[in-house]
């Protein structure tokens, strides 16, 4: 099966961690990181997709994070 993750976080060091602990257990990148502005928060956000082949089937309940 094929998993897709799209990974958001702070523009802060948190956002590459998360992405190096992905890439560790054998996720993909995929496309280009985006950036964007959370008025909300006041501060910009990081966006990047990871993709992953893996064993078994894909049902609703696969714990994306967990592969």
């Amino acid at each position: 099966m094929k998993l897709y993750r799209l990974l958001t976080e702070d523009d802060t060091a948190a956002f590459c961690h998360k992405v190096t602990a992905a890439l560790n257990k054998g996720w993909e990148l995929h496309g280009s990181p985006s950036y964007a502005y959370d008025a909300g928060k006041g501060l910009m956000r990081c966006a990047q997709v990871v993709i992953k082949e893996a064993d078994g089937e894909y049902t609703p309940e696969t714990k994306l994070g967990a592969q």
